[in-house]
């Protein structure tokens, strides 16, 4: 096996960045997604294989985000936030909170 290189893949979807491992293994290529271990794939070429990883990446994701939609309106349905909600409610109302916006921008000039 050759060297390990390391391929950043960009989602401009979301804005993240991830970890594309890939190696040489004789006449074929290996890789795999670093920060999602289910996303490995070997192709003949190193092009074919970048391709591949990335499409099946995007596929997780959107497998990963429709699951946790579900997983949310199911909980939501049983009533597992209204304790939450009722106490966002509650703190809305006595002055508890601010806009994110205003919060985000006096507090990015601390960092």
């Amino acid at each position: 096996m050759d060297h390990i290189q390391t391929v950043k893949i960009h989602d401009v979807e979301d804005g993240e960045i991830y970890t594309a491992k890939i190696e040489k293994n004789g006449k074929r290529w290996i890789g795999w997604i670093q920060e999602h271990p289910k996303v490995k794939y070997e192709a003949d070429t190193q092009a074919v294989l970048l391709e591949t990883l990335e499409n099946t990446l995007y596929q997780v994701l959107e497998a990963d985000w429709q699951a946790w939609d579900k997983q949310l309106k199911e909980d939501v349905k049983a009533g597992k936030l209204d304790a939450i909600l009722k106490q966002v409610s509650v703190d809305f109302h006595v002055g508890k909170c601010e806009d994110l916006a205003v919060f985000l921008s006096q507090n990015a000039t601390k960092n």
